[in-house]
Order: structure tokens, then C-alpha cells, then sequence
């Protein structure tokens, strides 16, 4: 009976500390919250990733100097934080989780259409339809604009179903990830049926913000001009900085420019009786499978219309229920076809895992750093900084904006995470103001979408390097000098419509003055 009251009794003390730990944990606030330095960890992350090419112990030591920040370099709080409000408390984050088995199952279904001869038959067909590396390039940013619903479906279905065209052409890993990151996000931006539609129209406080998202959408400079810039530089076979390197060595043969093959999934023996429909058939059940878990999600088959199921949709749940349904059925039609046995079929299961084993690693420590940040209160001191300019120079806030969103986004990776912390904001400075609402708005969403574009840290652009097969540091350092072209013009196109309020004016000089840019780098590089 004393063992039985002297356990109870640790017990009950047990709960009592941990109570007051969580309650000490709860009111616990570092020296340096809200403040420049809860930016500097993934500052540290990102330039360490930039120079020495190594994205996992960049992004650990980033980490590592967030726990260092939080705790007050004490060595024990440093380790529980990284651990607890770190690593576990992402990877227990069910948003999360839904997006790894998305992941898992694209990488399963890749593995599927492979062993069942899709691809190479897809690559068979196409090569007779798609002559040049022109023409593969751009029927590759026609797939990325045709899959719009959502960015990381876009990335791994556009890389699966296009690699073997583009290698056939000698098409460039790094060329492939780009167009397919420039056809991710700067697509979903500017679709009203997908769900960052549905993340920006959730920001709105107060408004109607899918009419909103609508208008802003010829706003949207930096997804707009990122898809003219991709089609001008393919068409006109234009590339410099480290891009044209590896389209150089890509022409001569070799698709990497790197020694590392880690990121390259082993083909599989492929099934000679596969024919294109092993392959459009699971492409289209994943797209009709994920919107329909998209939007039952968001409460359509209990009342709610079509868009106001996708404004209320979970993305994670929807995307990972649509992808497990379109496996299951697309392995009993392999099955009963007896293109695939069903053994066949589950041994492609664990191959597909071991594809996607990369990405889930920098996802999570690309999420383990954002959580440092947040402990850090980046987007409070964010926040601060815009309140406190928004009195200042009101037209050009659009610019300045854009600018603070790609500063942030770019910092901590996450498109959707800058949306909650400046359009709130933005909502309130403009409320009087409907059209410099619209043009500041979109000035967010696309300073958004170019520093997400740019981050290694950031998870889309984590899915076009997988979606590639091609390495990820790589693909961040030739994607750059593109990015900031881009950027750029961009806001000086927002210097523009902030001032004259003339969308026909800042829009056709963002395209003339990159047309102008492209030109003469192709003039330059031909000399």
C-alpha cells in the first residue's frame, strides 16, 4: 500500500512541475525578442548554405544559433528549445505531417507510373511530338501553368512527368527546377482556385477577401513578369550568371555540373508494355482526387460553394487524404490491367520514401528554423517596422511593402506566414482607400512570392529542387540572379503604380524594361 501511495504521490508531483514548467516556459521571453537579431539565425543559415553548398548542416547551425538567442547561450535551454520547440514540436504539427505523407505518396506514385512504363512511354510519345530544347522547356511552363491548385503538387507532378523530356533534350537539372519553382507559386498567386487563393482571402480582416485576391491579381507584378521573363528567356535561349554554366555544360552532355548524385533517384526497370495512359491516368486522379479533398475540407459536400470550400480548405489534409485515394485506385487499376503485380506495386511504396528522404530532411529543418524565429518574434518587430512607415511616404509604400515582404519571407521561408504578418497591416493603413488597398495588397503578395522564390529555407522552393531530382543549393544559386532580375524591375514598377495609380503604365514598362535587360545579357554573352 506506501509503494502504491508513493507512486500516486510522484505522480501527482510530476504534473505539478510540469505545470509550472509549461507556465515558466509560457511567460518566458529572451533578451533579444522583436528585436534585428531574431532575423540573423536564418541569415546565418541561408549565407552558410550560399558558400559552402552544404543546405543540412547550414540550416543546423542556423538552428543552433536560434536556440543560442533564445536561451541566453545557457547550454541546457539551448537543447530543449532546438528539441522541444523545435524538431518535435514540427514534426507533431499536423499540418506538417499531412504535408511529409503528401510527399511520401507523390514520391510512391513517381515510382509507380515509373515501374510501370508511364514514363518511358510519355518520353516515347513525346519525343515525336517535342522537337528542340525550346520546345521542351516550354511545354514544361505549360504543365506548371496548367497545375495551378496547389504549389508543391505543381512542383513534384511537373518534375515527374517532364524530366525525361527535358534530359532528352539536354536540359539542364538546374534549367528544370527553375521553370518548375517559376511556375509554383508565381502560378498559384494569381489562380482564384487554388489555395494560396484561399490562404490570402483568410488574411483579410473585415473585407471581402476573395473579391480582393480578384482584383489584386493584375497587381501582382512579380508573379506576372516572372512568367514573361521564363517564356522570353526560353524563346530566345538566353541565360547568364551561373544558370548559363550549367546550360553550357547540359548541352555537352552533363545535366548536374555537381559530383553529387545523392539527390538523383536509380531508375527503376521499366515495364516495356506500359503505354502514356499508365501515366495520365494517375496524373489525373492525383489532380481530381487532391481538389476534391481540398475542398471537402473546406465544407462543400455540407453546404458551402465551390469557392467558399477552397477559401476554407486544409491544404495538408486535402492534398494528403486526395493522394492516398488516387494510389489506392491507381494500384488496382495497375493490378487489374496486370501491367504491375500487386507485390510490385508495394515494394514501389518504401522506393518512394527513400526519393523523397532529402527533401523531408531540409523540410524539416526548414521548419525547425522558422520556429527559432518565431520564438525570436520576428514578425512582431516586422510588424513594428511597417506600422512605424506607413505614416511616412504613403505612395511609396506599395514598393516599400513588396520590399519588407521579400525581406521576410525570404528570412523565414514561408509565403503564408508574411501574408498573416503584413496584410492586416495593409488592410488597416488602406481602409479608406480601396484602390491603394488592392495595389498594396498584391505589392505584398508579390514581395511574398519573390522572397519564397529566392529562400533555400523556403519549402516550395525545397519541392522544385526534389520535384528536379536536382541539387538544391544548386538550384538556389543559378534561380538567384533570375529572381532578382525580376525583383528589381519589380519594384520599380511599384514605385510607379504607387504614384500614378496607372496599371497600364507600371505593367508594360516592368515587361519593356526586362526585354531590355535580357537582350542585352544575350548581347553581352555573345561577345
Amino acid at each position: 500500500m506506501r509503494n502504491v501511495f508513493r507512486t500516486v504521490f510522484m505522480c501527482l508531483m510530476f504534473l505539478v512541475m510540469s505545470t509550472l514548467g509549461f507556465a515558466e516556459e509560457q511567460a518566458y521571453q529572451p533578451a533579444l525578442y522583436a528585436t534585428f537579431w531574431s532575423l540573423v539565425p536564418p541569415v546565418v543559415a541561408i549565407v552558410l548554405a550560399l558558400i559552402t553548398k552544404e543546405v543540412y548542416s547550414s540550416l543546423f547551425l542556423g538552428i543552433t544559433v536560434g536556440g543560442l538567442f533564445y536561451s541566453g547561450f545557457t547550454f541546457e535551454k539551448t537543447v530543449t528549445h532546438i528539441l522541444q520547440n523545435g524538431f518535435i514540436k514540427v514534426l507533431s504539427d499536423s499540418y506538417n505531417v499531412g504535408i511529409l505523407i503528401f510527399l511520401v505518396v507523390l514520391g510512391a506514385m513517381v515510382c509507380l507510373m515509373n515501374a510501370a512504363g508511364g514514363s518511358l512511354a510519355f518520353g516515347t510519345w513525346a519525343s515525336k511530338k517535342i522537337k528542340s530544347r525550346v520546345s521542351a522547356q516550354l511545354a514544361t511552363i505549360l504543365l506548371g501553368c496548367l497545375i495551378f491548385v496547389d504549389d508543391y503538387f505543381n512542383c513534384l507532378t511537373v518534375g515527374s512527368v517532364m524530366r525525361p523530356v527535358t534530359d532528352k533534350y539536354n536540359v539542364s537539372r538546374a534549367k528544370l527546377a527553375y521553370i518548375i519553382d517559376s511556375t509554383a507559386a508565381p502560378v498559384c498567386i494569381i489562380a482564384p482556385i487554388s489555395s494560396w487563393a484561399a490562404a490570402v482571402t483568410g488574411f483579410v480582416p473585415g473585407e471581402d477577401g476573395f473579391s480582393i485576391f480578384i482584383n489584386a491579381i493584375p497587381y501582382n507584378f512579380y508573379a506576372l513578369l516572372t512568367i514573361f521573363m521564363l517564356i522570353t528567356l526560353v524563346v530566345f535561349k538566353v541565360d547568364y550568371g551561373p544558370m548559363k554554366t550549367h546550360e553550357d555544360n547540359a548541352i555537352n552532355g552533363d545535366l548536374f555540373t555537381t559530383e553529387d548524385r545523392s539527390f538523383v533517384v536509380e531508375a527503376t526497370q521499366e515495364n516495356k508494355r506500359g503505354s502514356v495512359l499508365d501515366l495520365i491516368i494517375p496524373i489525373a486522379l492525383l489532380i481530381v482526387c487532391c481538389v476534391i479533398g481540398m475542398i471537402y475540407t473546406g465544407g462543400f459536400f455540407s453546404g458551402a460553394t465551390f469557392v467558399e470550400a477552397f477559401s476554407g480548405s486544409d491544404a495538408s489534409l486535402g492534398l494528403s487524404m486526395g493522394s492516398i485515394f488516387a494510389m489506392i485506385i491507381t494500384i488496382a487499376i495497375y493490378s487489374v490491367r496486370k501491367v504491375l503485380s500487386f507485390h510490385d506495386c508495394m515494394n514501389c511504396i518504401p522506393e518512394g520514401f527513400k526519393a523523397m528522404v532529402p527533401a523531408i530532411i531540409i523540410l524539416t529543418f526548414a521548419w525547425t528554423l522558422k520556429s527559432m524565429t518565431d520564438s525570436l518574434g520576428a514578425a512582431p518587430y516586422v510588424a513594428g517596422f511597417m506600422e512605424t512607415s506607413a505614416s511616412a511616404l504613403m505612395n511609396m509604400l506599395p514598393a516599400i511593402i513588396f520590399v519588407v515582404g521579400c525581406g521576410l519571407a525570404f528570412a523565414t521561408g514561408t509565403s503564408w506566414g508574411t501574408f498573416g504578418i503584413l496584410i492586416p497591416i495593409v488592410v488597416a493603413v488602406f481602409e479608406n482607400n480601396p484602390q491603394m488597398m488592392i495595389i498594396a495588397i498584391s505589392a505584398c503578395m508579390a514581395g511574398a512570392v519573390c522572397g519564397d522564390h529566392c529562400s533555400p529555407i523556403s519549402d516550395t522552393t525545397i519541392m522544385a529542387s526534389a520535384g528536379a531530382q536536382s541539387n538544391h543549393v544548386n538550384h538556389v544559386y543559378t534561380q538567384l540572379p533570375y529572381a532578382l532580375t525580376v525583383a528589381a524591375v519589380t519594384f520599380v514598377s511599384y514605385i510607379i503604380v504607387g504614384y500614378t495609380k496607372s496599371l497600364l503604365l507600371a505593367l508594360p514598362f516592368g515587361m519593356l524594361a526586362l526585354t531590355g535587360i535580357l537582350f542585352f545579357m544575350r548581347a553581352k554573352n555573345s561577345k
